[in-house]
């Protein structure tokens, strides 16, 4: 069987940066929680309970008793020649009842506390190890500005991918400036479960949700940075080429445009041939009058 717990004793670090964007010396991770420990079935329940839990289990059907009408037996039992029925509320009806059809139920799944923890710490590890965890020194948005979190982000090269970002503590400017980013979601660092963390491509990390706050530098407002939310993939080895999580609609359409070129090229040299030929049959008939048959002798 393959092994699916990784375990690594070597110190984690990762890469850190101002709220700006400016890269930083590498910042150690605290060892309790990044400790090389990666446990996939634990990461793979913990999802799952996750996922069912959010269902609220709403749907239901009706069976015979509870649908209205039916109460009259449709024709007498005997000597109609039709099958004998009972209620035009029968599952077999147009109409009628469910047999066996979903109703009301919870989908709760209870996952005890300290699997909760290994799967939210072997995450954090998975995301470490890829090296798509990064630190910021700190958040301080005294209001809310979408740009400015849309610039860091920009900087980091991030803009076209599922960001993850953690606060220390609860920052309503920091979530209100990634509300209206579609790919960016900010909680606190309290909150974060097993699967927001593998929702995402890359994790921020405020320096303080980790134990040890860094001073956040003293630099001037940067100059803006173009934001590119779409970035080509290298190829497969299929010869198809990777997306984005926010790629595939303009690439459908660019094979939509291709197509809709193709198509139009091929007819267009077919209109021209053909507008061509009418006017060279409509001479070739000019031309060309029919001979009159001479008239047949009379024998005598």
């Amino acid at each position: 069987m393959p092994d699916t717990k990784h375990t690594e004793s070597k110190n984690v670090d990762a890469a850190a940066y101002s709220a700006q964007g400016t890269p930083r010396d590498r910042v150690a991770l605290p060892a309790d929680t990044f400790d090389g420990t990666v446990n996939l079935p634990v990461m793979h329940q913990a999802v799952k309970a996750f996922l069912a839990n959010q269902r609220q289990g709403n749907a239901s059907t009706k069976t015979r008793g509870e649908v209205i009408g039916g109460n009259q037996k449709p024709w007498k039992q005997k000597g109609t020649g039709r099958a004998r029925q009972g209620s035009i509320r029968a599952p077999q009806w147009v109409g009628g009842g469910t047999v066996f059809g979903p109703r009301p139920r919870k989908y709760t799944e209870i996952v005890p506390k300290q699997v909760r923890a290994l799967a939210r710490k072997s995450a954090f590890n998975a995301r470490a190890r890829e090296g798509a965890l990064f630190v910021i020194d700190a958040f301080e948005y005294d209001a809310p500005k979408t740009a400015r979190l849309q610039q860091l982000l920009a900087r980091l090269e991030l803009a076209h991918r599922k960001v993850l970002i953690l606060t220390d503590g609860v920052k309503p400017n920091v979530f209100l400036s990634g509300r209206n980013l579609p790919l960016a979601h900010v909680m606190p660092f309290s909150d974060v479960s097993t699967y927001n963390i593998l929702w995402s491509d890359v994790v921020l990390v405020e320096s303080g949700a980790l134990g040890e706050a860094m001073a956040p530098m003293k630099e001037k407002q940067l100059s803006k940075v173009k934001v590119v939310r779409y970035v080509a993939r290298p190829e497969t080895a299929d010869g198809g080429r990777q997306t984005a999580a926010g790629d595939e609609p303009k690439a459908k359409a660019k094979k939509k445009t291709a197509v809709k070129h193709k198509t139009a090229a091929k007819k267009a040299p077919a209109k021209k041939a053909a507008a061509k030929a009418k006017p060279a049959a409509k001479v070739a008939a000019k031309k060309s009058p029919a001979k009159k048959s001479a008239p047949k002798k009379k024998g005598k």
